[in-house]
């Protein structure tokens, strides 16, 4: 079976198993996710794709095939405690750009839990009382790091205004949600590994 074949067949998978749990998603957005199992950046880059059965892992020698359940972990999504939704989606959607991908509340009176997602990286944010602490720190190694930051000036947040530091490691552009969360956008310097 192809990459392509199977990362359909995982977004439906996807779908009926987070519809079981009453968290309906976009049947793009279970596309995107499958797509990234296979180590492709997005559904676009899945599809127009060869087929790439037989081949090692990216950043694996050739020596190792892609085996059923070998380990190979794929991304790692941050969960950021929240206790406001309408300062996390000002902060989060209308300040940094993020974009809601899934929101779920098992009654209507209970905590959010909701994924946001911009430019390949994913936090989940939460106002379940144990899934996270607040005052975690994200570091986010990235290209752009200069655009991104007369964007976020542009956009006269009136809570934070950040700066662009030149460290040791890179550039780097620091902000601070409403609950006490810090995110370290960095694009890493060559001698730095970036």
């Amino acid at each position: 079976m192809s990459d392509i074949a199977e990362a359909r067949a995982m977004a439906r998978r996807l779908r009926a198993a987070l519809a079981a749990r009453d968290m309906a998603v976009l049947h793009a957005f279970a596309l995107e996710l499958a797509a990234g199992q296979p180590a492709f950046p997005d559904w676009s880059a899945a599809s127009a794709a060869p087929s790439r059965e037989g081949e090692a892992p990216a950043g694996e020698p050739a020596s190792v095939a892609r085996a059923e359940g070998a380990v190979r972990f794929l991304q790692t999504i941050p969960i950021l405690r929240i206790f406001d939704e309408a300062r996390a989606r000002e902060f989060y959607c209308g300040f940094l750009g993020f974009s809601v991908q899934f929101e779920h509340r098992f009654a209507p009176d209970l905590p959010l839990y909701m994924e946001v997602a911009r430019s390949g990286v994913r936090l989940h944010l939460s106002e379940h009382h144990g899934d996270a602490s607040p005052g975690s720190t994200l570091f986010v190694p990235m290209q752009g790091v200069r655009e991104l930051h007369r964007e976020l000036l542009a956009r006269h947040y009136n809570y934070n205004r950040p700066g662009l530091e030149t460290l040791p490691w890179g550039e780097q552009v620091e902000v601070h949600d409403p609950f006490g969360n810090r995110i370290r956008f960095c694009k890493q310097s060559q001698d730095a590994g970036g």
